[in-house]
């Protein structure tokens, strides 16, 4: 009956609580409430794991080891407040990153939506250039509202690296009409290493730079990640380690 009725977390736990209930005579009120309890919270864990599941996450990128040390200007409060994510994406409001290429922006943008995930949101991770092609493809088949409407299922549209779309007409109009169609609705956290000034080199002409700019802005947050690369500046140190001479031992003689 309870496969039936599609409450596997009771069906799973049912007959442990209820020989615990018999044992210390709960009345049956409590052993209601304790299987209904136990029913909602399984819900819950098997709906953030197919969340997590289709967030497309890069792996290990946590609040945890970001390095917030290594990029001062970005505060590990206003960070924590973002994970909430109740007024901002309530707002459809939008997260934007900039800095150049190794300073952190893609581990920021994968542990914000990690912890987001984790408080019940909706996120796709993509990196620009693949969700560009998709859809791409979808106006092909004359199906490009409604890719974008399927979209609109996510709290969170991360697109990383906004900068390597190629100044096409073809892909920068349908990335145009994404940032058009999620204006005001839903929110959108972008990655890139170009400022504002430099995204005339995206978009072919001046007026939907302006425009896209405009929608983006709107209601963002900006943050400014101008730090040097951290993976150069580890490959350097681990070059510098590698090159040490090796440390050797003095042996004192009993007559010294």
């Amino acid at each position: 009956m309870l496969g039936e009725l599609r409450l596997p977390g009771i069906k799973m736990v049912w007959a442990e609580l209820a020989a615990r209930a018999d044992k210390e005579g709960w009345p049956a009120a409590r052993f209601l409430a304790a299987l209904a309890e136990y029913e909602i919270a399984e819900r819950s864990r098997r709906r953030i794991a197919r969340h997590m599941n289709e967030a497309r996450l890069p792996v290990g990128k946590t609040i945890a080891t970001f390095d917030f040390a290594a990029v001062p200007m970005v505060s590990k409060a206003q960070v924590m407040a973002l994970t909430a994510g109740d007024a901002w994406l309530a707002g459809g409001a939008n997260l934007l990153m900039f800095g150049p290429p190794g300073g952190g922006k893609s581990h920021l943008a994968a542990a914000i939506s990690l912890a987001l995930v984790e408080n019940g949101r909706r996120v796709l991770f993509m990196r620009t250039t693949d969700l560009v092609q998709r859809l791409q493809v979808a106006r092909q088949e004359l199906a490009l509202e409604s890719a974008i409407a399927k979209l609109d299922k996510y709290h969170l549209l991360v697109l990383d690296d906004l900068a390597y779309v190629s100044k096409d007409q073809a892909e920068t109009s349908v990335l145009f009409e994404l940032i058009a169609a999620r204006y005001e609705r839903r929110s959108m956290l972008i990655t890139a290493n170009q400022p504002f000034g430099e995204w005339g080199k995206i978009f072919p002409d001046q007026a939907m730079t302006l425009a896209a700019i405009d929608r983006l802005v709107h209601h963002a947050t900006i943050l400014e990640m101008n730090v040097e690369s951290y993976r150069r500046k580890t490959a350097i140190e681990r070059k510098r380690g590698r090159g040490r001479p090796a440390k050797t031992a003095t042996i004192k003689s009993s007559s010294d």
